[in-house]
């Protein structure tokens, strides 16, 4: 059976000693396919099957989760989990010297699972990676209820829970692991006011002080998903200085 120990880490920084040490403390903890990139051109490798190829089997395995830094010598993170995003869904931390608030939410609105500044804690970001790992591809990790087996219809979107995407008909979108939390805490009590508390507990798990503006991003992109007028929402709205909550369902959605 396959554990979290087996899931393929990729970290993406200039800093070789920094990735030399992260790596080395990764495979220290169990995780020995740790892998290093120093440039955007080198991530992206671990992406096309040609890369792979040329960098001979085994080398260039596709990665479950990236680390990524901003500042690369051939580009920068954003852009680069741009054109990550073309190929794969992969969870994506960021792992960033760039402390200022526009840097985090420029990150986070991109659809990053997460944003750490250095200096660090390695303690730290070894249970941040844990912690998205489990929510990505461990559920059972967590308590499960009957409603996450099915699909939730709102309007003419439907959110299939199991792939982790919602579709119109016609297009299919994906959540974030992010976003795939926060819905299915809002849909497990439909109706009802979530607060701001409680999601960023779902989300980030008891350290999840300060993380109420991050929280924010992830609504205004789950609303972009899910709502026909994300700027008017009919279905995930806000209880101003309470929380948020999924609408009831009405003559225009049901659950199955």
């Amino acid at each position: 059976m396959r554990t979290i120990y087996d899931s393929r880490l990729l970290l993406v920084d200039d800093n070789v000693e920094l990735c030399r040490m992260l790596t080395d403390m990764l495979r220290r903890e169990g995780f020995s396919n740790a892998a290093a990139a120093n440039s955007c051109r080198e991530a992206m490798r671990h992406f096309t099957a040609d890369g792979r190829l040329a960098a001979g089997s085994g080398d260039y395995l596709v990665p479950d989760l990236v680390i990524l830094d901003i500042n690369l010598p051939d580009g920068d993170g954003f852009s680069l989990m741009q054109e990550i995003r073309l190929l794969s869904q992969v969870p994506i931390l960021f792992l960033s010297a760039r402390d200022e608030d526009n840097d985090r939410l420029m990150g986070l609105g991109l659809g990053a699972d997460d944003y750490i500044t250095k200096p660090f804690l390695p303690r730290e970001l070894l249970l941040r990676i844990t912690a998205i790992l489990k929510r990505t591809y461990f559920p059972h990790f967590r308590a499960e209820t009957q409603k996450e087996e099915g699909m939730l219809r709102l309007g003419r979107k439907t959110v299939d829970f199991n792939a982790g995407t919602v579709s119109d008909g016609q297009e299919s979108t994906a959540l974030t692991a992010k976003e795939l939390a926060i819905l299915k805490k809002l849909w497990e009590n439909r109706g009802n006011i979530v607060t701001f508390d409680i999601l960023c507990n779902t989300v980030w798990g008891d350290e999840y002080f300060g993380y109420e503006n991050t929280l924010m991003v992830h609504i205004r992109r789950l609303r972009e998903k899910i709502e026909e007028n994300p700027s008017s929402p009919q279905w995930l709205l806000t209880v101003r200085g309470l929380g948020y909550k999924l609408a009831k369902e009405n003559g225009n959605e049901k659950l199955v």
